[in-house]
């Protein structure tokens, strides 16, 4: 089975709370700062900014969504190395709504730090173990991250509370965490259409050729 219809086929599963389903997406985010404050709204006139701005760094965002179930959990760092992934995916496989839980699937991307070496770098081999215990990678298929649920969850979130310049990473916390708890608060599930069979037929070309 190819890489892709088997993440297809991991979105078929019905909700079961033994085998969560969850997917994570990180997104690198700038801290830009006003140069000149800007003007505000007033009537007849819209909301001046000025064009040039002062770069403050780069943030990390990460995203980790049940689908099936509403919830979902971000967090921000200053890096995006394979000891920050390994340490909040270990929050995420003992975090309380998981207690009860037998495996974990966890469906990320290709990136080279998203793998089970990750663990061994950021704790010891006996912790580093009961946490790959607990889990299942399921990867997207190369170059087909948008197959990723994660990744639509941050979309909305870049969308609805981030499109603007923003300092400081903890107002980027703030903002993240306050979204998610309203998300939660609404059960916003993922209703996802995209299935094995209709891979079969739009993406017909990222399917081996077997020659006769």
């Amino acid at each position: 089975m190819c890489q892709m219809e088997q993440l297809l086929d991991v979105y078929q599963q019905p909700y079961d709370p033994r085998y969560p389903l969850e997917c994570m997406d990180e997104h690198p985010r700038q801290l830009i700062a006003e140069k000149q404050l800007p003007q505000p709204t007033k009537p007849g006139t819209p909301k001046r900014v000025d064009h040039e701005y002062i770069r403050q760094g780069v943030c990390t965002v990460w995203m980790f969504v049940e689908p099936l179930a509403g919830w979902r959990d971000v967090q921000v760092s200053e890096c995006r190395t394979a000891v920050d992934w390994a340490h909040y995916v270990r929050q995420l496989v003992d975090h309380p709504r998981y207690a009860l839980a037998e495996t974990i699937t966890l469906v990320c991307d290709n990136l080279n730090t998203h793998n089970f070496a990750s663990f061994y770098k950021a704790f010891e081999p006996q912790e580093a173990q009961r946490i790959i215990q607990k889990l299942r990678l399921v990867y997207t298929p190369k170059h087909g991250s948008w197959l990723n649920m994660a990744e639509p969850e941050l979309s909305v979130l870049s969308r609805q509370c981030l499109s603007r310049r923003i300092e400081h990473i903890d107002e980027i916390n703030q903002e993240s965490e306050q979204w998610a708890r309203l998300r939660n608060q609404k059960q916003k599930g993922i209703d996802w259409q995209f299935t094995t069979d209709d891979a079969r037929i739009k993406l017909k070309h990222l399917y081996p050729k077997i020659k006769s």
